[in-house]
């Protein structure tokens, strides 16, 4: 594979005048990639690898929960939408046109990765396609670009069966050779029911595997109403079965917003029991995943950017906080508590998807901050600034 330029990085050993969610001005130390100290303004020792923040609202870095870094036409000549439409039809035209385009290979991650720290993203789980056709190829190529930026940035990997897990002989074995990777946390799954044709097959397949070789489960789930929530209630009882609590995690599950409020209560309750977690791309079009639900139930949810100029879609930036945006507008949140909650399901809040207890901008934890000219979370949220300063375990990645 082609070699990947280093980006630049610079160590900050101290952020002046930041201020941390909105609140008062504050010195923040960083140190050994964390956050040392948070003092008063103007208190922490002088620097020389020192940033002067001039009172620029502080948040924790952006988590991407949902990307495809592997399946991006970033930084090629525009790729005109064709193909059938729908799951399937997505599926057979990007099998037609990848290796063309160069897909899965180290340059077109590394473009992506490079969009999402200028966005202010530093942690990423990213879903990379695993399949009989390109066998591995797509994770070591994410590896590559991610190894780049020497562990600043947090890229985290889901073996992702996108054609299937059962209908192609060898999948199974293939993800359970990239089970077997450092960089592989998760191995996916896809439309159990509308896909393999066999929900309880795929699914069975899934938890023995994850709980064979230790990794979680993060599967798409795009069938609709009943017949998903059939499939999530299978995921919940293996999930029972193997000993999985906390490591299953459900991408899409539109089921989950169609279905009627008591039903909804019930599936939301036994899978915050399982601890089954959910992400959204905040998809137009449709009823949004209920966040007040979500959040009764004890299901944590996060937001990602899905896929970003692909042969899916020529949409997306690879903003997480353009997806809060849109999760908001698209729910209808007007309310400061809402927009804030959302804000935080950008970034402290979705600290358990790349596997961390604490993701904020408190002394201990990594130091992952990004800076804006906004005058609080709720207007960043709303206004979308162009980020000033992204740090990424004590690493300035970008500087505007």
């Amino acid at each position: 594979m082609p070699p990947v330029s280093s980006p630049a990085m610079l160590e900050v050993t101290c952020l002046r005048r930041v201020r941390p969610w909105g609140g008062d001005p504050v010195d923040m130390d960083l140190a050994d990639g964390r956050i040392a100290a948070v003092r008063p303004a103007g208190t922490a020792p002088i620097g020389v690898r020192e940033f002067d923040g001039r009172g620029l609202l502080a948040l924790p870095g952006l988590v991407n929960a949902h990307a495809h870094v592997d399946k991006s036409w970033w930084g090629l000549p525009w790729q005109s939408y064709g193909g059938a439409g729908g799951v399937e039809g997505r599926i057979r035209h990007e099998r037609d046109q990848r290796d063309a385009l160069g897909i899965p290979s180290v340059p077109r991650s590394a473009d992506v990765l490079r969009q999402f720290v200028l966005h202010g993203t530093t942690a990423i789980r990213t879903h990379v396609d695993v399949d009989t056709g390109v066998g591995l190829r797509g994770i070591e190529a994410v590896e590559q670009a991610a190894a780049a930026y020497d562990g600043a940035l947090d890229v985290q990997i889901v073996a992702f069966p996108q054609d299937g897990v059962l209908r192609r002989p060898g999948v199974i074995d293939l993800l359970r050779a990239a089970a077997a990777r450092e960089s592989v946390g998760w191995i996916g799954g896809l439309d159990p029911a509308s896909i393999d044709r066999d929900p309880v097959g795929q699914i069975d397949a899934l938890t023995a595997l994850a709980a064979e070789t230790g990794v979680g489960i993060d599967i798409h789930l795009h069938d609709p109403a009943e017949l998903g929530a059939f499939q999530i209630e299978l995921l919940v009882e293996r999930v029972q079965r193997h000993g999985l609590a906390g490591r299953v995690n459900i991408a899409h599950g539109f089921a989950v917003a169609q279905l009627d409020a008591a039903r909804r209560r019930d599936l939301l309750a036994a899978m915050g029991e399982a601890g089954v977690t959910m992400t959204t791309v905040a998809p137009l079009g449709g009823a949004q995943l209920p966040l007040a639900d979500l959040d009764a139930a004890g299901v944590a949810l996060g937001l990602g950017t899905d896929g970003i100029r692909d042969l899916w879609s020529p949409y997306g930036t690879g903003d997480v906080l353009g997806i809060a945006w849109q999760y908001a507008r698209a729910g209808g949140l007007v309310r400061d508590d809402d927009l804030l909650r959302v804000v935080r399901l950008a970034s402290s809040a979705a600290a358990w998807s790349v596997g961390r207890e604490v993701h904020d901008l408190v002394e201990g934890a990594r130091a992952d901050i990004v800076l804006m000219d906004a005058e609080n979370p709720l207007d960043a949220l709303v206004r979308q600034p162009e980020r000033a300063l992204v740090i990424a375990g004590g690493m300035a990645l970008h500087v505007a």
